[in-house]
């Protein structure tokens, strides 16, 4: 039972620090509700699962080739720049009688999917992170206990999307139409400069392997 409690511990520290997927959830969670944000994460909870499948099979270190990892930063840095952008353009447009969450709940689920799987650190992340677990659940009882602490890692996923959805949401009563213009651009402001960082790793990977 610690056993289990430990791995959905990391879990949670695995989606705590902020990054493009947790700006969009609070993004989609403040504009159209707690559902939206909580399928944003359902969406990158998807990829986080696929990459943890291709560790498994070991199908991850072709999607590590140099040629794999620059198309990743690339499609990242094309999303996460466009999203940003499209979100600074929509800043002054949105108000707080209009949001109620009118897009397909299926678009967030897509978005959330589409961010975190073109996102190369996810597959850096999941080999090393989930790399270690499978060696540890080799060297211990094997399969069974795989599975059960893979299921505790995603239960952590899951939990802290909840409380990603639950913030967002609680916390967009208290807006007004100034404050979510300000949210919007900071929110637009921060995509952007994930998309530049993702988009500088793909320069620096096509220089490197001129």
């Amino acid at each position: 039972m610690n056993s289990f409690i430990s791995y959905v511990l990391l879990g949670l520290s695995l989606s705590a620090p902020i990054g493009p997927v947790n700006a969009a959830q609070l993004d989609k969670g403040i504009r159209g509700g707690f559902f939206h944000a909580w399928f944003v994460g359902i969406g990158a909870l998807a990829a986080d699962i696929l990459y943890m499948l291709l560790v498994y099979f070991g199908v991850v270190h072709f999607l590590n080739t140099p040629f794999m990892k620059t198309f990743l930063w690339l499609f990242g840095f094309f999303i996460l720049t466009y999203t940003g952008i499209d979100s600074l353009k929509q800043a002054g447009n949105i108000h707080l009688n209009e949001m109620r969450g009118g897009e397909p709940l299926m678009k967030s689920l897509l978005f959330g999917f589409m961010m975190s799987v073109s996102n190369p650190l996810s597959i850096l992340f999941w080999l090393g992170i989930y790399g270690s677990v499978l060696a540890q659940a080799a060297s211990a009882a094997g399969t069974q206990e795989l599975i059960v602490n893979s299921c505790a890692i995603i239960s952590g996923l899951i939990v802290w999307d909840l409380a990603m959805a639950g913030f967002a949401s609680v916390f967009r009563r208290f807006l007004t139409d100034r404050i979510l213009v300000v949210i919007s651009i900071l929110s637009g402001l921060s995509l952007i400069g994930f998309g530049i960082y993702f988009g500088y790793e793909a320069a620096l990977l096509l220089v490197l392997n001129r």
